[in-house]
Order: C-alpha cells, then structure tokens, then sequence
C-alpha cells in the first residue's frame, strides 16, 4: 500500500522571528520543531499508517453453498460403533448474505435445516427444529465441504461426510 502523501509532513516551526510553515519529509531532522509538533505528526503518522490497512484490506466475498451435494457419511456411536452410511445427499436451497436453508434425506425421512457461514468464510453450521444435535462444517474449495455432525446424550454420535457439489 502507498501512503506518499503521507511522506510529506508539514509542521509549524517556532521561532520568535519566524512562524511559517515547513515541511519535512521522510526520516529527515526536524530541528527548530516543538516536541508537542513532533509528538502530534507522529501520531497523525501512526494513526493513519494503522487504519488505512484496514480500509484498503479486500473483503472476501461469501460463499454461495446453494446446490446438490452428495458424499458419503460416516459415523461413530455407542449402540451402532462405526458404521459407514454411504451416499449422503443434501440439498442447499436457499442463501441470503451468510444465512442459508435447505434439506437432505435419509431412511426415516426429510430434515430441514438452516445454518450460517461465519464471517472467517470457511466454517459453517446449521441446525433443525427436529434435531438433537449440530452439524459442524467447512468449506474445503468451491465445489468440496466437509460436514460433521455431533449429538450427545442417550443417542451419542459423531460423524462426518465430505461431500462435493454436482454440477
């Protein structure tokens, strides 16, 4: 980032015979310049070296999750041990800013779920009305997440697909 026009600063020099102003660039001595002046460029200096890098930093845009993502899950518990689920698919329906719906099936049936994306725009995680649990993810490339689910209590599981977009 270029900050020249910070180079350049300009400082009132006090002198009974002379108060006009100079300017002094770089790193050059500011002789005949009151501390206080010194002090406040430097602050100017500082201040503005520290908030511009904030303001100039690009902001990554959201990843859109919306489609069909298919994988296969597997799972960990006590009444069932490891088994592995096969092909999971779920489906992103729905995506405002960093808010997202969408449903996946399963033998028992439909679950609807709703999640966010947290604004470090790789984890994410979403829930449903009907669930004990919550299922953990991150985005690994712009067609591959990873998604964990946890429960605890009497029906404890853990498990994890990694599931790619179908396009």
């Amino acid at each position: 980032m270029s900050l020249n026009w910070l180079m350049k600063i300009c400082l009132m020099k006090v002198d009974a015979n002379d108060s006009r102003e100079e300017c002094v660039a770089g790193r050059e001595p500011v002789a005949g310049h009151t501390p206080a002046s010194i002090v406040v460029a430097v602050v100017v200096l500082v201040a503005a070296s520290g908030s511009f890098p904030v303001l100039a930093k690009e902001q990554k845009a959201i990843p859109n999750l919306v489609g069909t993502w298919i994988g296969e899950n597997r799972i960990v518990s006590d009444k069932k041990g490891y088994k592995v689920w096969g092909q999971k698919t779920i489906e992103i329906t729905e995506q405002q800013d960093r808010r997202f719906r969408g449903h996946f099936s399963y033998p028992e049936g439909t679950k609807h779920f709703f999640g966010v994306i947290y604004p470090d725009n790789t984890s994410f995680t979403w829930v449903s009305s009907d669930s004990k649990g919550y299922n953990h993810g991150r985005i690994l490339d712009t067609d591959r997440i990873s998604a964990c689910y946890v429960e605890s209590g009497e029906d404890a599981t853990a498990g994890c697909a990694e599931l790619m977009r179908q396009k």
